[in-house]
């Protein structure tokens, strides 16, 4: 089969490897119809994230046609499924409290000690994301094997195109647990940074949890106007101190609840991050968190901080005495997918939530290293690609 392969820092490339094959007994086969290009996917585009070898096969958004299954899973041949990039057992002590991305099994053993000596346990597995997760193939291919297949991937009725429901396998429940982190309350205004993906989908499930105001905060003009057309009100970092910004639209109390949607490659030309660009560089440091800085500074005291942007390592001059100082409420976490689709898919049937208007370009997938160039380089423009397998 044809599939995308990483061989390090910007150099992907499609290449002819093995197909996937049946393993375990809960495994299925998936024939990829549609897979996209994720904001981290592009921390492994930049060597960001440690664990990869060169030939891994990227991508954690897809979904497909099962057209192989193992002995015990439940899927059948023929249906179409939305694969959650979490992989999950469903039946360890985590998954039982449907923490699914806790899972304590899809990690295999001799890849969990990376990760449990970086934080103290293991993570869990994920698809086409580093050996730190298992070091699972990816979904940017023709074909690919879902372990647990039992428990992830979730069945799509007929009528609803990929488009629809293609980002229930990441985007779009990361989006909703960012907003359900920040206990949203009927008047509360909440602050977003990066209007990317996984922003904008907060703007857009704050406003359906009950807030009443949501500000956006970005420098790239075409997201700002998407977080606009969603409702949001903008800002950009470019023209204003956002802190001073924020309390003057507060009226001096800042927001209720704030949301990091940037994660580890924070972007500006601020003393801090310059700062972390240069430890970065220099191997000196891991992660650059100014926009984390930011949304514990902005909060409002006794206020809640969302953080489902990406870390991955070690940061300078946090601001613990400001967190708890100001008494704020912080909820971090990968996204526990699996719990979130069922109801989301069902709003998707209902006509509550459109996702299609993220989607700013369709390519080939033989085409994903083009795919991956544009991203990059071209964040205003390129919201979201969607790749389709010939």
């Amino acid at each position: 089969m044809r599939a995308l392969t990483w061989h390090g820092k910007h150099d992907v490339r499609m290449e002819t490897v093995p197909d996937p094959k049946i393993v375990n007994p809960r495994d299925a086969i998936i024939k990829i119809t549609s897979t996209a290009i994720c904001g981290s996917d592009l921390h492994l585009y930049d060597s960001y994230i440690p664990g990869m070898h060169s030939g891994d096969i990227l991508g954690h958004e897809f979904m497909g046609e099962v057209v192989e299954v193992g002995r015990s899973t439940t899927l059948q041949k023929g249906q179409r499924v939305v694969v959650p990039f979490v992989i999950a057992c469903g039946k360890c002590f985590f998954c039982e409290k449907t923490q699914f991305s806790a899972c304590d099994n899809s990690n295999p053993a001799e890849k969990a000690d990376m990760s449990e000596i970086a934080y103290g346990y293991p993570m869990t597995g994920a698809f086409g994301y580093s050996h730190l997760t298992g070091g699972y193939a990816g979904g940017q291919a023709e074909y690919v094997r879902v372990p647990y297949s039992d428990v992830g991937p979730i069945v799509i009725p007929d009528g609803l195109p990929d488009d629809q429901v293609l980002f229930l396998s990441d985007i779009l429940p990361t989006g909703w647990m960012a907003a359900e982190n920040c206990d949203i309350e009927p008047g509360d205004t909440v602050a977003i940074w990066g209007a990317g993906p996984v922003g904008l989908f907060a703007v857009q499930s704050a406003f359906l949890m009950g807030a009443h105001r949501v500000i956006c905060i970005d420098h790239h003009p075409h997201r700002l106007e998407l977080a606009k057309a969603k409702g949001a009100e903008v800002i950009n970092y470019h023209d204003v101190k956002v802190r001073e910004a924020l309390a003057e639209m507060t009226g001096g109390i800042g927001p209720d609840a704030v949301i990091d949607a940037v994660g580890m490659e924070s972007h500006g030309f601020s003393f801090d991050n310059i700062v972390d660009a240069i430890k970065t560089t220099t191997k000196l440091g891991t992660d650059r968190t100014h926009a984390l800085r930011e949304v514990i500074m902005a909060c409002r005291k006794g206020g809640r901080v969302s953080v489902p942007g990406v870390y991955g390592g070690m940061a300078d001059k946090f601001p613990v005495g400001a967190l708890m100082q100001k008494g704020l409420q912080l909820k971090t976490g990968q996204t526990h997918v699996q719990r979130y689709m069922p109801k989301l898919l069902e709003m998707i049937g209902e006509g509550e939530i459109d996702t299609t208007w993220l989607i700013s370009h369709r390519m080939d997938l033989e085409d994903a290293p083009k795919g991956y160039k544009m991203f990059k380089e071209q964040q205003n423009e390129v919201t979201k690609v969607v790749l389709k397998p010939h």
